[in-house]
């Protein structure tokens, strides 16, 4: 085999390395860029996040330091919204398991006439 045969394989192949490193340098370039526009965006939220948790965030006062009567009537007031939901809720129910049990035979469809007949 010639000298230049070498020299011609040799330099097809650096050629092609250096092809291929350029590629992937600018494919993970692009990787890099988009990664960085995304991480700009994450911190935008998370900015905006928590100037709104700054917003919502109720200072917290320990009930030690509060004064006994008004710990008392915000007890109280829990407990009966608390029971005044509870009997909703049961009332609900109630009215609910009426309509299943209760039916009134004009409002059944025909095709429902059936299940009423008592046999």
């Amino acid at each position: 085999m010639p000298w230049w045969s070498w020299l011609l394989i040799w330099t097809v192949l650096v050629l092609g390395l250096l092809g291929m490193l350029g590629f992937f340098a600018w494919w993970l370039f692009r990787k890099v860029v988009a990664a960085g526009r995304e991480a700009a965006a994450l911190m935008e939220k998370a900015e905006v996040l928590s100037r709104r948790s700054d917003e919502l965030h109720e200072r917290f006062e320990p009930a030690v330091l509060k004064d006994a009567e008004e710990l008392r009537a915000e007890r109280y007031d829990l407990l009966t919204a608390r029971a005044y939901a509870r009997q909703a809720r049961r009332d609900a129910r109630v009215r609910r398991g009426r309509l299943l049990v209760d039916v009134d035979p004009a409002t059944v469809p025909n095709r429902f006439a059936h299940l009423l007949r008592r046999t």
